[in-house]
C-alpha cells in the first residue's frame, strides 16, 4: 500500500531502506539516453579555465549553472555570493552571454518566470544558491559550476550535479575548490570526482 522512494544519498534515508522492513528495489541504471556527468576538481586560482569551458558550452548552443553558497556577500564571510557576482560576470566573463540570477529570497513569481526563461533557452547561463537542488529538468544544461564546492555535503553536492546530465549531451560538473579546502573537504570532493554512483556517496 506505500511506495517508499528515495534519489538522494543522505545515510537516514538509507538506513531506512535497510532496515525498515520493507521489500527493497534497486535501480542503480541511469535511464535511457543519458551519459555519466564527468566531474572534476578546479583550484580556485585557475577557475578562468572553468569559465572559459562555459563559454565553449554556451557558443554551441547549451546552458550553464554557476552556484552559489550564498545569496549576498556578508562581512563576516568570504564565500563568494550570486548576487555580486551576477554584476560582476554579466558586465565582464559573460558579457556577450544571457546570464539570469535565482535565489531563495526573490519572491515566488520571480522565480518561477527565471526558470521559464531558462528552460525556454532565453538564459544561457544561470548563477544560482541551491534552489536548483531539486526539481528542475534542462537537457540542454550540460556544465555545472559549483564555487566553493567543499562547504557543501555530499547529498547536496550529488543532487546538485543531478542537475546537468538530464540529456544525451555530453555533460559536465566543476568543483571550485578553495585555497583554504580541509582534508575533509578535499576527501569529499575526491569522492564526488571518482563515482557518479549514489549508493558509493552514501
Amino acid at each position: 500500500h506505500i511506495l517508499v522512494m528515495t534519489a538522494t544519498p543522505i545515510p537516514r534515508t538509507l538506513a531506512m531502506t535497510v532496515f525498515g522492513d520493507l521489500a527493497l528495489s534497486v535501480i542503480d541504471q541511469m535511464p535511457p539516453g543519458r551519459t555519466p556527468v564527468k566531474t572534476t576538481m578546479i583550484s580556485e586560482g585557475h577557475k578562468s579555465r572553468a569559465f572559459d569551458l562555459i563559454r565553449k558550452q554556451v557558443k554551441l548552443g547549451l546552458q550553464a549553472y554557476i552556484v552559489y553558497p550564498l545569496v549576498e556577500e556578508s562581512e563576516k564571510s568570504d564565500l563568494l555570493a550570486a548576487c555580486d557576482a551576477y554584476a560582476a560576470l554579466q558586465n565582464g566573463t559573460f558579457r556577450d552571454c544571457r546570464v539570469g540570477l535565482l535565489h531563495g529570497q526573490m519572491k515566488t513569481e520571480e522565480k518561477e518566470a527565471v526558470m521559464a526563461a531558462f528552460k525556454a533557452g532565453k538564459i544561457d547561463v544561470l548563477l544560482s544558491t541551491t534552489v536548483i537542488e531539486v526539481r528542475v529538468e534542462v537537457p540542454k544544461a550540460t556544465i555545472m559550476m559549483i564555487e566553493h564546492a567543499e562547504r557543501f555535503g555530499l547529498s547536496q553536492l550529488h543532487q546538485l550535479r543531478g542537475r546537468v546530465g538530464r540529456g544525451s549531451d555530453i555533460s559536465e560538473c566543476l568543483l571550485i575548490k578553495s585555497n583554504n579546502c580541509s582534508e575533509d573537504g578535499l576527501r569529499r570532493l575526491q569522492t564526488m570526482c571518482d563515482t557518479n554512483d549514489g549508493f558509493k556517496i552514501a
